[in-house]
This record gives C-alpha cells, structure tokens and sequence, in this order.
C-alpha cells in the first residue's frame, strides 16, 4: 500500500522449488514504440484476506490476471537479480488477441508498477508497445525474490473502464527477506523530506496530502509529471492490491499551487497495512518518496500491532521513471 510479507513461510515455499535461490533469469527479445494509468474497479485473483481481516468495503485492483475479458500476458516470468534485461508483455482481449488501442490517461497509454512482495523494492514505469500490441522495457532490479507486476490502462474502446491487471515476477539470485518499515508520516528521499498529512481509512474517502521540503524549506515550485504535480500509489501488504489515487487538481487549472502540499483522495479497500509510493518532480528529476501507512489510523500512528523494525529504507530502492 502479518507485517507485510509471512517472511517464512515465503522463504521456506521458495526452497523448496528454487533451492537457496529463484529459478534462472531468461532472456528477452528487442523494443519498439510508446506507453498509460487510472483509478480502479474490482478486481481479485488472490483469496487470501488482507491483514486485518474484515470484508472487502471498496474494489481494489491488480489481484487478477484477467478481468472484464483482458488479460496480462507476461512474456517475461523470470528475470535475474541485479542484471538488465528486457520486461516484456501483452495485454490481450477476449478473443486472444494482442490490444494495440488504448486510451491516454496522464500522458500515457499504460503505466506499469513493479513492487516486490515485501513492499521494500517499487518501480513506476512507462513502457514501449510495438505495432504488433507488445510491451516492452529495461528493468534492473537490485534484490532477489517474488515481485509483482500491475498494468494499469482503458482500452480504447467506447464506454471501456480501467483497469488493472497483475501478474507474478521472480527475480534469480539469493534471497534475503526483508521487513515492511514501520508506520511514519515522514520519507527522506534525495535530499527531500515529505511530510504525509491524513490517514487511510476503510470503506471512506479520506484525504491524503503530502508536504513536500529540501534543506528545511516548502518546495513551491514543483513540476508538472505526467499531467500533475504528484501520484500516488497505494498497495496492501499481504497481497498487494493496488489504488492509484489520483491528485485533486492539476497544474494549471487556475487553482493547483505547484507545492509542498499535494492533494490526494482515497478509500481503503479494507483494514490492514499499506505501503503509499508517492512520485513528484523538481529540479528537473523524478523523486520517491514511500510511507507505510495503518488504514484506520493517523499517518505515523501505529497501532499495538502493527509495530516493526525498520529495515532504515529512505525510499524504494530505485525509482525507474
């Protein structure tokens, strides 16, 4: 957005397919052309019930693989720890075919996320497509273990609602679990700090707004990104499912400011535990920052519970833009 990840049970399943290490990284095929995002409907391939506990109040997204007849068929299963290689899929519709129509939302035709299972590694991405409806992108990431994949895109098609489609990734090389850092309202990232105000709480819209200050002052002269001065991803440790919230205003509309506050509204699919990715510009860079966030309470408040160590994390490891 249990502490995150069941580290052992996860270690335990992984050596008993893999051995001390995830299967062999494979090989991918050349490039092409252009990239898209948005809200969410329902969606869920995994049963497993999200910390907490409790019914689902709101959809969230990226637990299924298909959905409303479209399916992400990730061509790359398996990458290598630590080693560049190409990230290819596709998204194909009910009869098997390769989608090559999409709508523009926020500058691009799909947005892709990459998350390990342990909320720790996070990548916001923007792939190529080639005539023939694959995507395709570099990606390099640093720590072996299970990742998941979200393609985030409308279909260009009258009436096509968005949605979020995901699929798993398992990155070769020895596993070293990881814990979720614990709840804060404050992310140092590049040299900025981001200060988050309001909570998540389920079942009801709440207003996120981060505050974002270099050297101990408001930045208010944050850049346009993707058509907005900030986004902001939500996913649930556990299971990963996944919100992108999106900001109140955009840059000139006449009453957006350019900073430090940025305005988000969000719903909390359920209770349980969410690690928050927010990504602005400034000084001609993509920053950052990420938060873990209790649904049901303040920013930084941490219930009896949900307490644990901090692996010391300023961020994601890498950003990816």
């Amino acid at each position: 957005m249990h502490a995150g990840l069941k580290i052992t049970a996860y270690a335990a399943a992984l050596a008993a397919t893999f051995g001390t290490a995830y299967g062999v990284g494979q090989g991918i095929g050349p490039v092409a052309e252009e990239a898209a995002p948005a809200p969410h409907e329902s969606h869920g391939e995994s049963s497993s019930r999200p910390e907490g506990g409790g019914r689902e109040q709101v959809p969230a997204g990226g637990l299924q693989i298909s959905e409303k007849g479209y399916t992400l068929d990730l061509r790359t299963p398996r990458v290598a720890a630590g080693q560049r290689a190409d990230l290819r899929f596709v998204v194909r519709d009910t009869s098997g075919r390769a989608v090559t129509a999409y709508q523009r939302e926020h500058d691009k035709e799909l947005h892709l996320i990459v998350a390990s299972r342990d909320l720790v590694t996070y990548r916001h991405l923007h792939p190529t497509r080639a005539a023939d409806g694959t995507w395709s992108i570099p990606v390099e990431l640093p720590r072996a273990g299970g990742y998941r994949v979200f393609a985030d895109f409308t279909p260009a098609k009258k009436n096509a609602e968005n949605l979020t489609l995901g699929a798993d990734l398992a990155a070769s090389g020895p596993f070293e679990p990881q814990r979720l850092p614990a709840p804060s309202a404050t992310a140092k990232v590049d040299g900025y700090e981001v200060e988050l105000n309001g909570g998540l709480r389920p079942g009801a819209a709440t207003e996120l707004k981060p505050a974002v200050f270099r050297n101990g002052k408001p930045v208010t002269d944050l850049q346009p990104y993707l058509g907005a001065y900030g986004h902001l991803v939500a996913l649930r440790s556990g299971d990963l499912a996944y919100l992108h919230v999106h900001p109140n205003g955009e840059p000139g509309d006449g009453a957006t400011e350019p900073g430090p506050d940025i305005s988000f509204t969000a719903t909390a699919p359920s209770r349980g535990t969410y690690r928050l990715f927010l990504d602005f510009k400034h000084a001609g860079k993509v920053h950052t920052a990420a938060f873990t966030v209790r649904a049901g309470t303040a920013a930084g408040e941490e219930s009896p519970s949900a307490a644990e160590p901090s692996q010391a994390h300023e961020t994601s490891d890498g950003h990816g833009h």
